[in-house]
């Protein structure tokens, strides 16, 4: 789930941006957690605490109020009712990465993902996308294939992974599904060739570049054992510590590769 973070914040200076060359620095003064690292960490405080996910979710999100919510979810996070709006975007899928490490059946794994999905996402394709996502997790760090995650994607789940990295970048658009989202990133992941590549590639296919790198990073960091402890050192001195020690936690309660001293001291490239 540190891979989730990663493209969180690698692609937060890119949202909105053009399809672009993958050639771009990899951080930027002003790259920072949004809004997909606080409900990365607040699925995975749930998990590591036991508790109930919806009022997780809800605790994290308040502590964090400019983080760069979408309209509805603002107004589930903020507003007295916590009953689920029926959204299928990809908010579901971008802060489901911890449910892949923390449990090992894909039963289990499928279960959960759905209970963390139906809070707010509770339409069918809202809840799809979260189970995909986490089970890709699950089975990438468990030593499958990457033809083995396409071919989960594409017969469990209906998603078109065969897209070309060319094609996505010339689709552009910002599409906000899980539907557009998942396949998307899942492709970034499936034709790179280390983390930092998966990474790139979804950042260059613009739109909403960091839930694409946040997604594509989850299943890269699974794939290939971790994320590369410059770049995880890097990553982890953007949030407040109180973000950086669930992290922390949960990569030592559930055996996630964490690079020695996690956002120990300051400053940027």
């Amino acid at each position: 789930m540190i891979g989730a973070i990663a493209g969180d914040v690698i692609g937060s200076v890119h949202e909105g941006a053009r399809p672009k060359a993958k050639d771009f620095p990899l951080f930027d003064p002003d790259s920072t957690f949004t809004d997909d690292t606080v409900l990365t960490v607040a699925v995975a405080s749930a998990i590591r605490m036991g508790t109930d996910v919806g009022a997780a979710i809800r605790l994290w999100g308040r502590r964090y109020p400019d983080a760069g919510y979408g309209d509805w979810f603002r107004d589930w996070l903020l507003g007295e009712d916590a009953a689920p709006y029926n959204s299928f975007g990809n908010g579901s899928a971008m802060r489901v990465a911890a449910i892949g490490w923390a449990f090992d059946g894909l039963d289990d794994v499928l279960r959960e993902a759905e209970r963390s999905a139906e809070v707010t996402h509770n339409h069918p394709e809202g809840i799809k996308g979260a189970q995909a996502v986490a089970a890709a997790v699950l089975i990438a760090r468990r030593g499958q294939t990457k033809d083995q995650i396409r071919a989960l994607l594409s017969d469990r789940f209906g998603y078109d992974c065969s897209m070309s990295l060319s094609e996505l970048q010339g689709r552009g658009g910002f599409d906000v599904t899980c539907q557009g989202t998942v396949p998307a990133a899942a492709v970034a992941f499936l034709e790179s060739t280390d983390f930092e590549d998966a990474v790139r590639n979804a950042v260059s296919f613009g739109g909403d570049a960091d839930t694409l790198a946040c997604i594509a990073g989850a299943m890269a960091e699974a794939h290939y054992g971790e994320v590369p402890p410059g770049i995880q050192a890097e990553v982890l001195r953007r949030p407040d510590a109180t973000l950086r020690d669930e992290v922390t936690a949960f990569a030592r309660a559930y055996g996630v590769p964490l690079a020695e001293d996690p956002g120990a001291g300051k400053g940027e490239v």
